[in-house]
């Protein structure tokens, strides 16, 4: 048996990062089995449906180093892979589980069904079900309802009194009362398939063997198992993995609580080969102490029993930031500014650097590298060496403890600093002259050289102080330190 695999997104709003760690297993158990991975669109709620979104999700898919056998862009034999191209095949399949006896017309009107909602939710029914008030209908009454083209859904017949029973790679056997399950609409008035419908149809059709999504379908599950089982069709092989959740919630990942959309990420600096890293483990782990892994290893020591059991995934943004900034720190310096240049383009965000050549830009993220997180701190954390600080004297003071202390440092250091030639402006001869004269005048470490970092770059936090001396040069270091004063 070939083994085939999907990955089936909506586009109602960005693809999300809970759903490329779903597109990332499927996708490595295919190429782990010589198997297929194919790619659809499920675009049927049209209420949702936003505009554009398709082809930001090929994009960022792509961009996250995935590709697909057979799906949009790329064609194959059991196309179209998109639902609203297929809308002829729903209702034939629909119609056939008409003729079976396994699914009826209905015609109740929206307004009828509101009210049977609300009557239910009054005498605390623990889910609102459809009554059946359409299942017993007369031939002649459904004929003439047609005929009438008075608007109508499908819905599916579930049977009474049954267990369904289903076998999940990482979930074990479970079991479904049927009597808990309601008569869910197949096909909706406007022509288009629900979910349930569409996705049985297409997984068929397409000879999908196994489906890995999340926990969150896994109540919909018993429906679809009913739906093959009512066509007469082969199960494929059910595996629900962990819902992602941030690591202090017990609720899936949402944005109230920060990015979710995969392309939120790309945007906030994070790399995609870290990114992909980083997802691997939200609900797999290779049993062994190894953490960093490229694609193709992961295809390698991907397996379904590896992945965890439990109902969730934490998603540890703080573990995200070390793996993005271990990729960065392992990028060569020359590549790692190629993707800086390339970020900033893509997003729109301004570059501080490229006044004084991509030489001193080179040196400068050669001294910020180890310290970058993310992309989009290159700026925050090198504008001193492109633009003059604003210096607060308040906080000036706050080094020594007194202004007037800060500013006598600051001008028996312009003093020295003044007199070296500018061929002795090396990073090591103004570490040696400055702490001696820090053991001539008495001052402490911090109280000196926090002054002067300050002073020079406006803020505490910068690379090694002489480096960033060395690096804006004499005529620079001294005109900031006269410029303070």
């Amino acid at each position: 048996m070939t083994i085939r695999t999907r990955m089936a997104p909506s586009p109602t709003g960005e693809f999300h990062i809970g759903s490329m760690r779903t597109l990332m297993y499927n996708w490595a158990l295919a190429r782990k089995l010589g198997g297929q991975f194919i790619l659809r669109i499920e675009d049927t709620d049209k209420e949702r449906y936003v505009e554009g979104a398709v082809e930001r999700m090929l994009l960022v898919i792509k961009k996250y180093g995935f590709d697909w056998d057979e799906g949009p862009q790329v064609g194959g034999k059991y196309g179209p892979y998109v639902q609203s191209e297929r809308l002829d095949i729903y209702k034939k399949y629909a119609l056939e589980l008409v003729e079976k006896g396994k699914a009826y017309f209905c015609f109740c009107a929206e307004e009828r069904l509101e009210k049977l909602r609300e009557q239910q939710r009054k005498e605390k029914k623990p889910v609102t079900k459809y009554d059946r008030h359409c299942l017993d209908l007369s031939k002649e009454g459904i004929e003439g309802n047609l005929k009438g083209e008075k608007p109508y859904v499908i819905r599916m017949k579930i049977p009474d009194d049954e267990i369904v029973e289903v076998a999940d790679l990482i979930l074990g056997k479970m079991s479904f009362p049927s009597n808990d399950l309601d008569d869910q609409i197949l096909l909706k008035s406007d022509g288009f398939p629900t979910y349930h419908l569409g996705v049985v149809v297409d997984d068929h059709l397409m000879e999908i063997t196994h489906i890995l999504r999340g926990r969150e379908w896994l109540a919909s599950t018993p429906k679809h198992v009913l739906l093959y089982r009512a066509f007469g069709w082969k199960e494929p092989v059910f595996a629900h993995l962990p819902v992602l959740r941030e690591v202090d919630s017990t609720k899936k990942m949402s944005k109230r609580l920060g990015d979710v959309a995969a392309s939120d990420f790309l945007k906030a600096g994070y790399l995609p080969e870290a990114l992909d890293n980083f997802i691997m483990f939200l609900g797999w782990n290779p049993g062994t102490e190894k953490e960093v892994y490229t694609i193709d290893e992961f295809v390698k020591d991907f397996s379904i029993e590896k992945i965890q059991k439990s109902e969730m995934s934490a998603f540890d943004r703080q573990k995200l930031s070390w793996f993005n900034g271990l990729y960065i720190r392992n990028t060569p310096l020359g590549r790692l500014f190629e993707k800086i240049e390339s970020w900033h383009k893509e997003f729109g965000v301004k570059m501080e650097c490229g006044k004084f050549g991509k030489d001193f830009d080179l040196k400068v993220l050669s001294l910020v590298q180890e310290r970058m997180k993310t992309l989009s701190e290159f700026n925050d954390l090198t504008s001193y060496f492109y633009n003059r600080p604003i210096v607060n004297s308040e906080k000036l003071a706050s080094f020594s403890g007194d202004l007037r202390k800060s500013k006598e440092i600051i001008e028996k250091y312009l003093g020295v600093y003044e007199h070296i030639s500018e061929d002795a402006w090396k990073k090591d001869d103004l570490d040696k002259i400055s702490h001696e004269k820090l053991l001539e005048w008495g001052y402490k470490p911090k109280e000196a050289f926090m002054t002067l970092r300050y002073a020079v770059c406006g803020t505490e936090f910068t690379p090694p102080l002489f480096d960033v001396f060395n690096l804006i040069g004499k005529k620079e270091t001294i005109e900031r330190l006269k410029s303070v004063l």
